[in-house]
């Protein structure tokens, strides 16, 4: 019994310092995550700075105070500081090694805020995945696809990569091709085209509306209508005038052909 409560004693000190770090780490797990949501609060509030540097603010504040936790509680165990700074030196050759992945997935969230070739709420792809941005990280960005799928890219792949930003300008270009028939007249086609077009309060007036015979196909003679709207106006007027062109050649007797084979017989 007695060497039992003697080595109880001789253990009571590292239990203690085992408890206090446990209770270190998650009251600072806690404040991290309390006070990251301050900063992305404030940050977000603040008319003159984007939502997107909220965001990367609050993700560096939190990983800032984990490393304050984490030298603090080896500071429990009697390693101070600068023992464990000359440990991370000595060790820094190996994490950097094992970590090149992350160091690089940082370094490139760092060139992604200072550039900013994308932001919060713009539809992006991103080396072929395609969606709109949630979330910018020090280390990921999260995309949303139209249907609703999250997608993680880690920012070195990101950065590393063709990024085409489909809401960079607040206009775009609409492009529409319509086929007609050989024997239909090609003026009256793009007459209804235009007048459609001159219709829809979302097609801009400058630059104007552009109607041409693009192409003479194996089956049908192609028009193709190059309209300006708003970015926020780019699927709803496609679709729509797609089909408002449809029922307007149905009325005014101009077909849309589909693909077909002539067979001439020649007499000898």
């Amino acid at each position: 019994m007695e060497d039992m409560m003697e080595q109880l004693g001789t253990f009571a000190p590292l239990i203690f310092s085992a408890a206090k770090a446990l209770v270190v780490l998650i009251v600072g797990w806690m404040a991290a995550g309390i006070v990251s949501r301050t900063v992305r609060r404030r940050v977000n509030a603040t008319p003159r700075i984007d939502p997107t540097l909220g965001n990367f603010f609050a993700s560096m504040v939190k990983w800032a105070i984990l490393a304050i936790v984490l030298v603090a509680v080896m500071g429990i165990f009697g390693i101070p500081a600068t023992s464990l700074v000359a440990i991370l030196g000595a060790a820094s050759l190996a994490i950097g090694l094992a970590l090149q992945g992350t160091l690089s997935d940082l370094s490139a969230g760092v060139m992604l805020i200072i550039f900013r070739p994308y932001k919060l709420g713009q539809f992006v792809d991103i080396g072929g995945t395609a969606g709109t941005v949630k979330d910018i990280s020090m280390f990921t960005t999260e995309l949303a696809t139209p249907d609703n799928v999250q997608i993680i890219v880690p920012n070195g792949q990101a950065w590393g990569t063709v990024i085409t930003n489909y809401s960079a300008h607040d206009t775009r270009r609409v492009d529409l091709v319509f086929g007609i028939d050989y024997g239909d007249s090609s003026d009256a086609a793009m007459q209804v085209i235009m007048d459609l077009a001159s219709a829809d309060e979302r097609v801009l007036g400058d630059p104007a509306p552009w109607i041409r015979v693009t192409n003479l196909g194996d089956s049908s003679v192609d028009i193709t209508a190059r309209l300006w709207c708003q970015a926020a106006d780019y699927w709803d007027l496609k679709f729509d005038l797609t089909k408002q062109v449809k029922e307007a050649f149905d009325t005014k007797g101009i077909s849309i052909p589909y693909p077909h084979t002539v067979e001439i017989h020649k007499t000898a």
